[in-house]
């Protein structure tokens, strides 16, 4: 299978200028990059993706066991940048991406320059001595929840997610990318992302890393970003005055302004 249909691959930017790869998170797809590309294109070579099971990707591709675990879409990102002959890529992650590109980086980086982890979480779980900012029974309930009612789920979760009730568009806008997922494999995705931890895997990191954390995130409260930056050896850490878990939406200026310095 051509790689570049099966992740709905979109190269835009500079031909001749460095690389940045934009991974999205659970329930979204590359539209949401669109305000940070737009501002990144000028300087840089931009590819965007559909991880399979979201957005336009390869029906034909989804693979519910190999997708039951992140290591399958760490997977697709190292034949990415195989196939397309990326080399030096800024690979940038947002939310469980965050943890897909630690994993593709941690297994190969070769051709990795750089990683930005977006509003990461290595657990979601609260854990002793570890804040995730979920305790076992709001895991169960979300989880409960979304495979019984995906699209009420969605309605409801997604302004939470969002963050900005003072627009309301933004959290309709993502409403709408979730609700354009397929349920039976944002399900799959859902237990994969709410149930992983990768704590052990950020000591594995060895290449230069920023992590951009919002002021003020419900799914990734500020001592997830601390974690993390403690955590992997001779990262920054930059907390965006934000609020919510999608700041590539709610302030796409400061978002890609802070990849940018940081690619560059």
């Amino acid at each position: 299978m051509d790689v570049r249909v099966r992740n709905n691959v979109t190269i835009t930017g500079a031909d001749d200028a460095p690389t940045v790869m934009l991974a999205h998170g659970f329930g979204c797809d590359q539209h949401l990059w669109r305000l940070v590309a737009r501002q990144l294109e000028p300087h840089f070579q931009v590819v965007m993706f559909d991880h399979v099971g979201s957005g336009s990707s390869d029906p034909a591709a989804w693979d519910a066991q190999r997708y039951a675990s992140l290591d399958g879409y760490a997977q697709d990102v190292l034949e990415l940048v195989r196939v397309l002959d990326l080399h030096d890529v800024v690979f940038v992650g947002h939310s469980v991406a965050a943890m897909i590109g630690v994993l593709a980086v941690a297994s190969d980086a070769s051709r990795f320059s750089k990683l930005v982890l977006l509003t990461p979480s290595p657990r979601y779980l609260d854990d002793e001595g570890y804040r995730g900012g979920f305790t076992g029974p709001d895991i169960d309930e979300l989880l409960e929840s979304l495979e019984s009612n995906y699209l009420g789920w969605s309605r409801q979760m997604a302004p939470v997610i969002m963050g900005t009730p003072e627009r309301p568009e933004l959290g309709d806008e993502l409403t709408d990318s979730f609700c354009r997922t397929d349920p039976s494999r944002a399900r799959v995705f859902a237990r994969t992302t709410f149930l992983s931890d990768n704590r052990a895997d950020l000591g594995r990191v060895r290449v230069p890393t920023l992590v951009i954390e919002c002021a003020h995130d419900s799914l990734a409260p500020r001592e997830v970003g601390a974690y993390v930056h403690e955590h992997i050896a001779g990262s920054q850490l930059v907390t965006l005055d934000a609020t919510g878990h999608c700041p590539q939406l709610s302030a796409p200026d400061a978002t890609a302004d802070a990849i940018a310095v940081f690619a560059r």
